[in-house]
């Protein structure tokens, strides 16, 4: 069996949710942890048992690791991208893959020129609701979709940006909600219905206003390729992270995402489908389950010299919305998205 050898950088906390991730698969190894910060990267190093480095450019240069995970501020990406690609390593990162357009552009050129593949982190996706909802659509029980509807009301207090100050500042995140937490919202939604063809949103900041620069609250309607209807909102605002309410309604019924159970609604049946609840009995945690499922698929395509399915073109579709949503919002039109 061909070990894998592994490196992740970035040390916050998302980094453990790929740890854990490894951890099961049997020829994988956690060969080095990159973080600027030696007090918080050397002791986890020390407790995972592998290299510690402070600088990804000089862990590049350790021809024995094959594949780089990137878990690092969102202005990091592209450019750690490029250097892992360039570098003759597979890459695996965390949403958004860019900040922009002109950033998926640059990716793109890179993949096009690299050995490695690259594989963007949407975890919801595998979700099992998120995997139930596209049978059932392929199903055509229901008919054709009329429209999404999905409501996301999460909390992010003034302190979860003074802490990180790169978050909420648009040179370094992006923007704020939209980028950061919304953006799985808007892709389970356009993945359900075939992509957006146009869209009018707008965004706003309340509560967060004083601590950034980005929104904490955007609504939005969108067009979508198969002829629905589609109805966003979501805020920071809320006092706790409440689960994602998501409905699509069809000709013969309705499928609804609510406390993180699948139901199928028709005339005659009410009926649970699915649910998100952890094997252990725990509840879901608010950014999904489903990290261990993505990055064993993304192994999987390694060992198989295959195509990983949240590719650079997937993970940009997204991302587009997001930045179509910030220019309706300043143009207060509504604007029509490439294909």
């Amino acid at each position: 069996m061909t070990i894998i050898n592994t490196a992740i950088i970035g040390a916050g906390a998302i980094h453990g949710c790929h740890v854990n991730a490894l951890r099961p698969l049997p020829n994988v190894t956690l060969r080095a942890l990159v973080d600027t910060d030696i007090a918080k990267g050397q002791p986890l190093a020390n407790e995972y048992q592998c290299h510690f480095y402070q600088d990804y450019r000089e862990m590049l240069q350790d021809k024995a690791i094959n594949v780089v995970h990137i878990c690092t501020p969102h202005f990091e990406h592209k450019n750690m991208i490029l250097a892992a690609l360039a570098a003759g390593k597979h890459v695996f990162c965390e949403k958004p893959v860019g900040l922009n357009a002109s950033e998926i552009a640059d990716i793109c050129h890179a993949v096009e020129q690299a050995s490695g593949i690259l594989g963007v982190c949407y975890q919801n996706r595998l979700n099992p609701t998120s995997l139930r909802i596209r049978q059932e659509l392929a199903g055509g029980g229901l008919g054709k979709m009329l429209s999404i509807r999905a409501v996301l009301t999460w909390s992010r207090s003034g302190a979860y940006y003074t802490h990180s100050p790169w978050r909420g500042r648009l040179a370094t995140e992006g923007g704020s909600l939209l980028i950061n937490q919304a953006i799985h919202t808007l892709d389970l939604m356009q993945w359900f219905a075939g992509g957006v063809t146009r869209l009018k949103g707008v965004v706003e900041s309340g509560e967060l206003a004083d601590v950034t620069e980005g929104e904490d609250s955007a609504m939005a309607t969108l067009h979508f390729a198969n002829g629905a209807r589609g109805l966003f909102y979501a805020s920071n605002c809320h006092t706790t992270d409440a689960p994602l309410l998501l409905e699509i309604h069809c000709e013969h019924g309705t499928l609804r995402l609510n406390d993180n159970r699948l139901w199928r609604i028709t005339p005659d049946a009410h009926r649970e489908l699915a649910s998100d609840a952890a094997p252990d009995g725990t509840s879901k945690r608010y950014w999904g389950q489903s990290h261990q499922q993505a990055i064993r698929q993304f192994y999987q395509a390694i060992d198989e010299r295959g195509d990983y399915a949240i590719d650079i073109v997937e993970a940009s579709r997204s991302l587009r919305l997001v930045e179509a949503i910030y220019r309706s919002s300043q143009t207060r039109q509504w604007l029509t998205i490439p294909h």
